[in-house]
């Protein structure tokens, strides 16, 4: 969809709730010169800063989409599957997806699930 910046974040955020939360949805936004990954709903869990319990997997699948968008596809693949698979696991869940995991234990989670796939 195209839309001004403030009718574009009304939609983020309420397409954001809809799929799982603020926490897993990645957002792109561009204009003519300028690329810009971030998560697609920044500002709902304002209240957590620095708790250790936000959930990472929006900003690590934002940075995925921007390796892509650099075509440093093998990194983007790299760290998307690796996302993926931890999600998909269950093992590490943070609040946000019903479990008890840190966002250290998820984003450890991650980069272990990453070493696997470069083996």
């Amino acid at each position: 969809m195209v839309m001004p910046n403030l009718y574009g974040n009304i939609i983020n955020n309420l397409a954001a709730g809809l799929v799982g939360g603020a926490g897993v949805v990645p957002g792109e936004s561009y204009s003519s010169d300028v690329a810009v990954f971030e998560p697609g709903a920044r500002h709902a869990y304002a209240s957590i800063v620095g708790r250790n319990q936000a959930n990472p997997t929006a900003i690590l699948l934002c940075a995925a989409n921007m390796l892509h968008h650099m075509n440093l596809q093998s990194y983007s693949k790299l760290i998307r599957n690796a996302v993926h698979k931890t999600l998909k696991d269950g093992k590490v869940r943070t609040r946000d997806l019903g479990g008890y995991g840190t966002l250290s234990d998820f984003t450890m989670a991650v980069i272990d699930n990453a070493q696997e796939n470069l083996k």
